[in-house]
């Protein structure tokens, strides 16, 4: 009986970690999104990416709204730990995991803003 409980904590272990190393690449790639976004603005070079940028941006904003502002990867990993950490399931420093949204929020708030000025009043 305790073998079959270390081989369930050890399974829960592995999945957690496959969960950690794909919410890192998502995580990743939305921070190629978001910082293309804010180079192609400040560069002035409006082009096909810096919509498709907002069209990514904008669907994982309705994915976080529909999750209540929790990422699902997020809800997905809680079955494999009980732990209070903020990044318990993202390999990032635990003081970016709890600020993430906010930091990145910002980001694309003033890249919005500085697109809306390249092609309103340039």
């Amino acid at each position: 009986m305790e073998q079959h409980l270390e081989q369930e904590l050890e399974l829960r272990k592995r999945k957690l970690l496959l969960i950690k190393v794909v919410h890192t690449m998502v995580w990743v790639f939305y921070n190629v999104v978001i910082f293309y976004l804010l180079y192609a603005v400040l560069a002035n070079w409006i082009d096909k990416w810096v919509w498709i940028c907002l069209g990514l941006i904008v669907m994982e904003g309705l994915v976080l709204l529909v999750f209540k502002k929790m990422c699902p990867i997020t809800v997905v990993a809680r079955r494999y730990s009980d732990s209070t950490r903020d990044n318990f399931d993202i390999f990032l420093p635990n003081w970016l995991a709890r600020y993430n949204k906010e930091i990145y929020t910002t980001i694309v708030f003033i890249s919005v803003l500085i697109l809306v000025y390249r092609l309103v009043l340039e």
